[in-house]
């Protein structure tokens, strides 16, 4: 019997995942000087265990100060390589393509750790050992009131970060990722430049669209000419900002376009984050309410996307699948609710005759398949996420 089309493979130039799940880059702001440990491991792991085709690691900053709190992973020296090398490699041994997103935070960088408040940092986080540091940004324009005033960028500082961008790549090549994502999204230094909003420059790196994308392809020339030919490359977008004179789709488009020609293989297709938290969404949510912006740019750049937010049921990213809206579905939150995710959609978009745990880790399947005989002589109980 066919597969159903969420669990049918996809390729992208030399690499091929099992299925069409990627679970989201999500920043765990748990590094210390930028350095991966077992949380990492242990959180990342459980998504390949757990079934994904994909498992992207969160935001990785090519520069120091490019982080967004004291907590985020680097990729801005060597030390950082091995710990991800470990990670990177548990992944793919554990049947996931191993993702990464690299990431410059811009003018909202040296801000709070989430759970101390997501905003600007206090002297409460100076009193933990949070010291703030000197942030950057195409203009001078602080994100809001009360936050760091970042520099604007000089042209020669734009040649430097590229630098960096370069670096980072080919360290995430040592690593062993076989997957890398620019981010170009929720307010962070390459979404500011692209923004009308946050990117008032008089140069060439400013004006109008051609100019404001100017930088961010620039980013993604690099990028791509440092990663390995055989690899695929991603690019995130804010489709739009959500705030009048921001973003709008049609500028998603075009930059999409623009991407795909310079060798992004695949446009990961978010919103909103110019201002506030980069989950604050600032269009109305609904199951699935990015979907359409996928649908869109997949349609109008000719370029595989992938579609995220609020995607929460197997039946809804099976549509988003098999109606063509998406190549990919990304999982965020829901697969930290349930790290097997990929697994528990599987036995539900599956027939009931088909085998139940063949695609588990064989260390759980061998058990579970011997757990289930016993249990359907219960009077009326049924498998969780079985059909029938």
């Amino acid at each position: 019997m066919s597969q159903p089309p969420l669990f049918r493979p996809f390729t992208l130039r030399g690499v091929t995942a099992k299925n069409r799940i990627l679970i989201s880059p999500m920043c765990q702001y748990s590094a210390v000087d930028g350095i991966a440990n077992d949380w990492h491991l242990v959180h990342l792991g459980k998504f390949a265990q757990g079934g994904a085709g994909i498992v992207m690691m969160e935001a990785t900053a090519v520069t120091a100060n490019g982080r967004i709190t004291h907590g985020d992973l680097g990729l801005w020296h060597d030390g950082q390589i091995k710990p991800l090398e470990r990670i990177a490699a548990f992944l793919r041994d554990n049947g996931a393509v191993p993702a990464i997103q690299l990431a410059h935070a811009g003018r909202k960088a040296s801000m709070q750790r989430p759970w101390y408040g997501n905003a600007a940092l206090t002297a409460e986080d100076r009193a933990r050992g949070d010291q703030p540091w000197p942030i950057v940004a195409p203009s001078p324009i602080p994100m809001e009131e009360g936050w760091l005033k970042p520099q604007e960028l000089s042209e020669d500082e734009l040649e430097q970060l590229r630098g960096a961008w370069r670096a980072a790549t080919l360290r995430a090549v040592e690593a062993g990722f076989e997957m890398l994502e620019v981010h170009c999204a929720h307010g962070y230094l390459l979404h500011s430049f692209l923004s009308p909003l946050s990117n008032m420059r008089t140069d060439r790196y400013g004006g109008d669209r051609a100019g404001r994308m100017r930088f961010p392809l620039q980013v993604i020339e690099t990028v791509r000419a440092a990663w390995p030919d055989t690899l695929p490359l991603s690019v995130r977008v804010s489709s739009v900002d959500g705030v009048e004179g921001g973003i709008e789709l049609a500028d998603s488009v075009v930059f999409a376009r623009e991407a795909k020609a310079r060798g992004a293989d695949i446009i990961d297709c978010s919103s909103g984050g110019l201002l506030g938290s980069a989950t604050a969404a600032r269009i109305p949510r609904g199951y699935g309410f990015q979907v359409p912006f996928a649908q869109t740019i997949r349609k109008e750049a000719d370029v595989p996307t992938i579609a995220v937010g609020l995607i929460l049921h197997p039946d809804q990213a099976e549509e988003v699948v098999e109606q063509g809206q998406a190549d990919l579905v990304g999982i965020g939150r829901e697969a930290l609710f349930d790290p097997n995710w990929p697994l528990h959609a599987q036995l539900e978009l599956t027939e009931a005759d088909e085998q139940v745990f063949a695609d588990w880790p064989k260390q759980y399947g061998w058990w579970l398949e011997r757990r289930e005989p016993g249990l359907r002589k219960l009077e009326g109980w049924k498998l969780p996420y079985r059909r029938g």
